[in-house]
């Protein structure tokens, strides 16, 4: 049972993943940070069609991050960010390493730039 709900979270984390790969669809869900769109008013800045727009939309709306509702003739997208935050966790495990790594690296650094002032002189 168990196994079953860790292939789940990951296939949504890959949907995720896939769904947050492509410029545009990243575009798209900063555009609905601030709020509800119709399919012309998120085509409106990129030089894409509408049925591109709506293609973005459906591979975020597969992955969880948008949701639509049909509003008489408009069916306006909305941002559904709760579904990024397995994404959001699975980077946070890394924060450690990435925070001990930069470490490491201002080291070198400042060993590197001491070696440098030695060599070169005052």
């Amino acid at each position: 049972m168990e196994q079953h709900s860790y292939m789940a979270a990951q296939s949504n984390l890959d949907a995720v993943f896939a769904a947050l790969a492509d410029p545009t669809r990243r575009a798209i869900l900063s555009r609905l940070a601030h709020g509800e769109a119709s399919v012309n008013e998120i085509a409106a800045p990129f030089e894409i069609s509408q049925p591109a727009v709506s293609r973005h939309l459906k591979v975020l709306e597969k992955a969880g991050l948008v949701e639509r509702d049909v509003d008489e003739q408009r069916r306006p997208a909305r941002l559904k960010a709760e579904n990024m935050v397995a994404a959001v966790d699975w980077l946070a495990e890394f924060k450690a390493f990435w925070g001990g790594s930069f470490d490491q690296l201002d080291d070198i650094l400042l060993e590197m730039k001491r070696t440098e002032a030695k060599e070169n002189g005052p």
